[in-house]
């Protein structure tokens, strides 16, 4: 492992098993103690105290300033990476060139935008090929991440900015400032959130402008506090301030302008490149623990961001994500893989909790839950009467004796054997009552369909019923009430999907 100053060690205090900061950064003690402190100053107000935490955000811009290496007269403040780049995108006219492959935030602004016209990439890595093949004589801008959220490919920006030439190179930089040594300063727009890597907390974030940017680019999502002399009232409309504080829309927090000093201070003190080297590692190290469970590693390696994406072959990745909870970690659970993201400050034991969890999920592949089809047509619900089409209660034992009927071929456990050696026999078990039944079956009906249930369309909910039917849910007392909570509809909904399922073809 590299050095990193011991007094940054010590201002984390994460769980052992917490690997998901590609997702939340838990904050730093100093970050907590800070926004404490400023929130405390605000509660015994006088009458220079809003003055006095103004001045946070003139920390903070410098802070900015120092890791990219530019101006503080390019940096403006902002709440979120969501809005800088709407305000971009409402700003750029011409064609810009997207992925659709691309984290939501960067392509929303895109597809709202009326000036921008989007010329979508192929879905895949930013390469500067592919942006050299998508070019054409109307292309103004290019916005890509810096760091892919889904597998860590780093796009490489240098590249790209010789390719694009002298359009706009607009960058996504959440998943790698403060952690990845990049050229930022190649950017004419980098727009960051610190509530991952950084450890800012929520609410937090910049953006940082070039020269070309401030050139051709006209806000117009800007505010009071984006024109001159914002503080003088004399009833008129002044013109937009100079420089990137022309994209300030109203004062931000000053509370959370000074976590962000705060976390950007941090990284400095531990260097950006000692703080990847580190991070590195430690996905290194993780890594190393998924191959020898017989796990494959679908993220970018040869220039890793500290994110790892992987799966465990045919094991369903809810199942290996139950797994990984059991051992206390935490990670992103996606239908594709698995999402590990270490920081620098990640515990060794992170690596055995994983070692555990993989080896439990590895020894469980010889025991197969049995699930049991239909074993009875439940009646169609009556329109009329909802309440009264609940189909009749299955007991634990009917459950049990319709499992172990050898009618259902579907019901024949699986068995695969893990170890070297000798075969040994499968090892069948059974839910031990119906709640755990319901429980099994729902979670596997949401994983076929492949899409989290918060964005679930009607369509996808309709699947899911139509395979839970099949399966026999709803013999089980109250499933249509448990289901409804789970997919977030009414009863009477569930019961609308039976309908359309069992209508005669």
């Amino acid at each position: 492992m590299m050095r990193i100053p011991s007094s940054y060690l010590v201002q984390f205090q994460e769980p052992e098993g917490y690997l998901d900061f590609a997702r939340f950064g838990p904050p730093s003690h100093a970050v907590v103690e800070e926004s404490t402190r400023l929130l405390e100053r605000s509660m015994r107000a006088g009458s220079s105290t809003v003055d006095g935490l103004m001045r946070e955000e003139v920390r903070a811009k410098a802070a900015v300033a120092r890791l990219c290496g530019v101006g503080a007269a390019h940096v403006v403040l902002s709440p979120n990476t969501s809005t800088g780049l709407f305000q971009v995108a409402l700003a750029l006219e011409g064609e810009v060139l997207v992925s659709p492959a691309e984290f939501p935030a960067n392509t929303y602004p895109w597809a709202r935008a009326r000036g921008a016209e989007v010329q979508w990439l192929p879905a895949s890595p930013v390469t500067p090929a592919s942006v050299r093949a998508a070019l054409t004589p109307a292309t103004t801008a290019l916005s890509v991440s810096a760091v892919d959220f889904r597998t860590g490919y780093r796009a490489d920006l240098a590249a790209l900015r010789e390719v694009v030439g002298d359009r706009l190179l607009i960058v996504d930089g959440i998943q790698g400032f403060g952690v990845v040594d990049e050229p930022w300063s190649v950017a004419d727009v980098l727009v960051v959130g610190g509530q991952k890597w950084l450890r800012a907390g929520w609410s937090t974030g910049f953006m940082v402008l070039s020269d070309r940017a401030l050139d051709r680019l006209t806000p117009v999502l800007s505010g009071w506090t984006g024109a001159e002399d914002a503080g003088l009232f004399n009833n008129t409309l002044h013109p937009l301030a100079a420089g990137a504080a022309a994209w300030s829309i109203t004062n931000l927090s000053p509370i959370t302008a000074g976590a962000l000093a705060t976390a950007l201070e941090l990284a400095e003190l531990a260097t950006i490149p000692q703080l990847n080297k580190r991070i590195v590692q430690q996905s290194n190290n993780l890594a190393e623990v998924i191959e020898r469970a017989g796990g494959h590693i679908v993220s970018e390696r040869p220039q890793s961001s500290g994110i790892l994406a992987f799966t465990m072959g045919d094991k369903p990745t809810t199942l290996v994500g139950e797994a990984l909870v059991r051992e206390g970690i935490t990670a992103t659970i996606r239908p594709e893989h698995i999402r590990l993201s270490p920081h620098a400050s990640t515990s060794p034991e992170a690596a055995a909790r994983l070692t555990a969890a993989l080896s439990a999920l590895r020894a469980s592949a010889r025991t197969q839950i049995v699930v049991p089809r239909r074993v009875a047509e439940p009646a169609a619900p009556a329109a009329t009467n909802p309440a009264a089409t609940n189909p009749a209660p299955v007991e634990a034992a009917a459950v049990e004796a319709a499992a172990a009927s050898p009618a259902p071929a579907e019901a024949a456990a699986r068995h695969v054997n893990s170890d070297a050696g000798s075969p040994k026999p499968p090892v069948e078990t059974f839910p031990s009552d119906v709640d755990t039944l319901q429980r099994i079956l729902i979670e596997r009906a949401v994983s076929s369909v492949g899409i989290p249930v918060e964005l679930m369309k009607k369509s996808h909910k309709s699947q899911v019923v139509q395979m839970l039917d099949d399966a026999g849910l709803f013999l089980i007392r109250d499933s249509v009430d448990h289901l409804a909570g789970v997919l977030g509809v009414t009863r009477y909904t569930i019961y609308n999907y039976l309908k359309e399922h069992r209508k005669p073809e």
